[in-house]
């Protein structure tokens, strides 16, 4: 009996030309999450979902509302949201409640993958797929791009497929618009443009599944449940480049996004957060209006990040923990982070799909990697909520009577997007009941 070891190749013949495509370990799909049905719209349009991260937490006295329930105020570090109220849910009192095992890092892992970290130091990863994968197992089958992520400073990976399988952000504007809206991409309506690589892709493609049914006659039980996973992967890409070369769908909203400027220098030492992050936000509005993908995740900045944002006179990370008082500065950090949470709602808003727009389609999760900085805390945790896709009731401050695992939201974000799951994470961040409060 054969064994297909994790170093193994398969080969194929195109031409009398012997190819080799790398055999990847692919059991993470199929451990961790159920098979489900991609949800729609009540007005029949494709549910989306985003994530919008930001690093180094919040200052709870000032960003969690005082009122509960549909008649609530936006808190001071809310404020930029103030246009978008009614579209809105917060969700507070929730507690990350992994062990804290490494600071921003473990209580990240806890609230994108309802699982403590696996490993911790310079090969710390998370223990499972985080929650923009989870939901791109089904939102994602159908579109050119399963998921993208992006971030105006994030190079630290915090997308995950599985352990030490990271999805890193693209931080350059131009380098996303190019990928999504480049040569290969065509508008509704416009004369088809054969990429004359795409013939060769998909002979490599047929070579290689023959190669692997010729294996699967020689290889335990187990190893033909691997290659069919393998082969799972193949019909993934195969529909991809039937993507690439059909005709794009009739999509009313679907245009190119304005093209960005080609790089956005520091000025001052000062990363242009805002002018990076608005750009990138209008891209992916559009890609989603173009349906080519339905799950994006924008890490704006990164746990521990020490930027030094527009007036603070430090680095953030080094002032939530030196700044002495009710830190006036890095409450003003925080402002500019949730006025660019904003920035990405308004370019899904401004997108008019039947007779709702874009954001009312999509489901999106604002959220960050600790509660308080300076004490790392897991408690009280940021959840912002907005859109809503009809599966979430928005307008509304809910807040937990007793500090309930922040998984839930996790598990109700699955499910909504249509996932089969009872359960979500793993434990202490294991959880098996949704949050029934927020669902519609």
């Amino acid at each position: 009996m054969i064994r297909v070891g994790r170093r193994s190749f398969l080969r194929g013949v195109i031409g009398g030309t012997v190819i080799t495509v790398g055999l990847p370990f692919l059991e993470w799909t199929h451990k961790w999450i159920p098979r489900g049905h991609a949800a729609t719209t009540s007005d029949g349009f494709p549910v989306r979902f985003g994530l919008f991260f930001w690093g180094n937490g919040i200052l709870p006295e000032r960003f969690v509302p005082q009122q509960t329930g549909d008649s609530w105020e936006l808190s001071e570090q809310l404020q930029p949201l103030r246009s978008f109220q009614q579209k809105l849910t917060v969700v507070s009192g929730m507690q990350v409640a992994v062990p804290n095992v490494e600071p921003h890092f473990a209580t990240a892992a806890g609230i994108l993958s309802g699982r403590p970290l696996q490993s911790t130091g310079a090969n710390a990863t998370f223990a499972g797929p985080s929650i923009d994968q989870v939901i791109a197992s089904v939102l994602g089958e159908d579109t050119l791009y399963r998921s993208l992520e992006f971030g105006a400073a994030s190079n630290k990976g915090l997308s995950h497929n599985g352990p030490n399988s990271i999805n890193y952000p693209e931080t350059s504007p131009f380098a996303l618009f190019d990928r999504v809206f480049g040569k290969s991409f065509k508008l509704p309506g416009t004369e088809s443009v054969t990429d004359p690589t795409l013939a060769l892709r998909q002979s490599v493609l047929d070579a290689v599944t023959a190669d692997i049914k010729k294996l699967q006659t020689k290889v335990s039980s187990n190893d033909k449940v691997r290659l069919e996973q393998h082969l799972d992967g193949i019909r993934a890409l195969e529909k991809k480049l039937a993507k690439l070369a059909a005709d794009p769908p009739n999509l009313a909203a679907c245009a190119y996004p304005t093209q960005p400027e080609p790089d956005y220098p520091d000025i001052d030492g000062r990363p242009q957060l805002q002018e990076k992050n608005a750009a990138m936000a209008e891209i992916i509005a559009f890609a989603m209006a173009c349906d080519q993908t339905r799950v994006f995740s924008n890490f704006i900045t990164e746990p521990v990040n020490n930027l030094l944002f527009k007036n603070a006179p430090a680095g953030h990370h080094q002032l939530t923990h030196d700044e002495p008082g009710e830190q006036p500065e890095v409450h003003a950090i925080t402002v500019q982070c949730i006025e660019a949470f904003a920035a990405q709602l308004a370019a899904l808003d401004a997108i008019v799909e039947g007779e709702q727009t874009l954001l009312d389609h999509c489901m999106i999760l604002g959220t960050s990697d600790v509660s308080f900085a300076k004490l790392h805390s897991g408690d009280d945790f940021p959840i912002l909520l907005a859109g809503g896709a009809g599966k979430l009731k928005m307008g509304v401050h809910y807040r937990s009577p007793s500090k309930e695992n922040a998984s839930k939201v996790l598990l109700t974000l699955a499910r909504a997007a249509g996932l089969d799951m009872t359960s979500f994470g793993d434990a202490e961040g294991f959880v098996n009941q949704s949050l029934s409060a927020i669902e519609v």
